[in-house]
């Protein structure tokens, strides 16, 4: 079995610097592993990194994120990746990595996304060049996530973004901002292995914890606003047939 930690949306500045790290006190021994799903910061700034460096710093467990929305606001963020990782923080953008952990290894692949829609309610890459060149972003990163999922021969697959692959974990949100929390092409590409066994996503501050892929993958949104608490736990165990992987919840009072 594989327990996995998971939290985002985290918005932590030097006004708040050591209150969410004194949350993750019990963190290893609830986890193995921490996943991180984007927005660090609040304004995506370099103090603001080093702040969430610190937090994610020296936990007792592996600690692997993607940057967010926020993250990138103050084109600051290959320093705030740079900070993260030399405080040996995993960084992921459309990449993967491989821990063992129980006797198992566990693939990682993520990276922040973007925004575009869901089947029926989504754009196209069609018209002005601005419009083509949202859709060919989210395009892009989703055939980056795909590759990288399909890359990993381990014994568990999960996937790590900071928008939504699925409609369904966005539930709560305004309708008219969809497009803008998220993209069917995610949920396609996590989707794509036919055996990834969690889909981690943040950014849906309102939203809902629970959803689907099309293919059957379990998604949850992880966004501190929507858990309530400093992290979800989230155990995977490897079943008999392959590919087959099950998953039970923790409560986490944190």
């Amino acid at each position: 079995m594989i327990r996995v930690a998971a939290a985002g949306d985290l918005h932590v500045g030097p006004e708040v610097a050591g209150a969410y790290r004194e949350r993750l006190a019990g963190l290893r021994d609830s986890a193995d592993v921490f996943l991180v799903a984007g927005d660090l910061t609040r304004h995506g700034t370099l103090q603001e990194g080093r702040v969430a460096a610190g937090e994610l710093r020296d936990l007792g467990v592996p600690v692997v994120t993607v940057l967010g929305n926020h993250d990138y606001h103050s084109d600051e963020e290959e320093e705030i990746t740079d900070t993260l990782r030399d405080a040996g923080v995993i960084v992921l953008e459309g990449e993967s990595t491989v821990l063992e952990i129980n006797g198992l290894t566990l693939g990682i692949a993520g990276g922040k996304g973007f925004g575009g829609g869901f089947e029926g309610r989504c754009a196209s890459d069609f018209g002005e060049p601005e419009t083509k060149a949202f859709i060919q972003h989210t395009k892009d990163f989703a055939g980056r996530l795909g590759a990288a999922l399909l890359d990993l021969d381990t014994d568990v697959r999960v996937a790590l973004t900071h928008y939504s692959p699925v409609p369904d974990t966005l539930e709560g949100e305004p309708l008219e901002i969809y497009p803008f929390l998220g993209s069917y092409l995610i949920g396609e590409a996590i989707d794509a292995p036919g055996d990834v066994a969690l889909a981690v996503h943040g950014h849906a501050h309102k939203g809902t914890e629970k959803g689907l892929t099309k293919g059957g993958v379990r998604v949850r949104n992880v966004a501190l606003p929507v858990l309530q608490h400093a992290y979800a736990v989230y155990c995977l165990e490897l079943g008999e047939s392959a590919g087959a992987h099950s998953l039970s919840e923790e409560p986490v009072s944190v």
